[in-house]
């Protein structure tokens, strides 16, 4: 797929608001959108799987959940860890979880697969949700914050802000290259007609479990975050209902583009934020899924690319109509 100008420049903009957020921020809103790009990068983490390789899995808060836990639990009581190693320790935990359900879950497809990658999901959550090893229902804390010694501290809103807001940034330029790589353009063969692949002699297996671990260690980074912004980790973080969450965010923003990632999880928190409004909806808001709900199921039968698919389809409509109206008026066209 072409990438055009107008995509390169919509995904600079979008890095420069964001670059540009904390200057006119306030707490509640930089800690707002520091939350929203770290889902950003959980959400691309599943789109390599779902768009880039046809696969679609039910259990990636897996994934985002141990690397937020393992963050918390390597880290050595009340004395601050070493970022150098605690975020790669995070990131490798979730990606070696990730090998090992690959290796698997991708002996299967279709249904099959859903099913397998949500209960080895499921296994993960009642580890950490019925034994002491993360604290029960409870969860447990991050009591003292990460950072690089004598440079910083993953301390306070801006600083996480910009942590985050880098993390992304990287993320989304190693996905752009892996996209354009040959690696990329077999996960692109796979989704698209996996038997032809074979056909042509590539091994598919090996290719798909190197993005589901790719996958895997991204969700993983993206969990690391969160468990440094709230300093706190609990069970939720590896529900099926989070899988669901970021699964929709891919398919609000649009399959196949990396920005449809982007504009997924901050269109889904957004609307949120938007539908818990009590200041807007009043004593409704409580009800805040059933509004989401409705206008995610709006957004998919009105926008079935996505988000990220409008200025494509309004081009396609308008050339249809400019095709009609030639074709109701030949004299028109003899004109041109």
């Amino acid at each position: 797929m072409m990438v055009t100008r107008g995509q390169i420049g919509f995904v600079v903009a979008a890095f420069a608001a964001l670059a540009a957020y904390p200057l006119v921020a306030g707490s509640y809103g930089l800690d707002l959108v520091a939350k929203i790009m770290i889902f950003a990068i959980f959400a691309l983490s599943l789109e390599l799987l779902v768009g880039g390789t046809g696969l679609v899995c039910f259990g990636h808060a897996a994934f985002f959940g141990i690397g937020a836990y393992a963050t918390v639990l390597l880290s050595p009581g009340y004395a601050a860890a070493n970022l150098l190693w605690l975020l790669p320790a995070g990131v490798a935990a979730a990606a070696l979880y990730a090998l090992a359900v690959g290796a698997l879950s991708l002996r299967t497809q279709g249904a099959y697969f859903i099913m397998v990658t949500l209960a080895f999901a499921q296994m993960a959550y009642y580890v950490v949700h019925d034994t002491s090893l993360g604290g029960g229902t409870d969860g447990i804390y991050l009591n003292a914050m990460p950072g690089v010694p004598g440079l910083f501290e993953l301390k306070g809103g801006v600083v996480v802000y910009v942590f985050a807001w880098v993390s992304l940034l990287l993320v989304f330029a190693l996905l752009a290259a892996v996209k354009r790589s040959r690696f990329g353009r077999a996960l692109a063969g796979i989704r698209v007609n996996e038997q032809r692949m074979r056909a042509t002699g590539f091994a598919t297996y090996p290719y798909k479990l190197a993005a589901f671990t790719l996958s895997g260690a991204i969700a993983g980074l993206a969990g690391f975050l969160v468990a440094v912004k709230d300093g706190f980790v609990n069970p939720e973080l590896m529900s099926w209902h989070l899988s669901g969450s970021v699964l929709i965010m891919v398919i609000l923003g649009g399959i196949g583009h990396l920005r449809g990632a982007l504009i997924g999880a901050f269109a889904y928190a957004l609307l949120q934020e938007f539908f818990q409004s009590e200041a807007i909806f009043g004593g409704f808001a409580k009800h805040w899924h059933l509004g989401l709900g409705l206008t995610i199921i709006a957004s998919v039968a009105l926008l079935p690319r996505g988000l990220a698919g409008i200025p494509a389809q309004w081009a396609a409509r308008l050339a249809g109509r400019a095709s009609r109206r030639a074709e109701s008026h030949p004299g028109l066209k003899g004109r041109r």
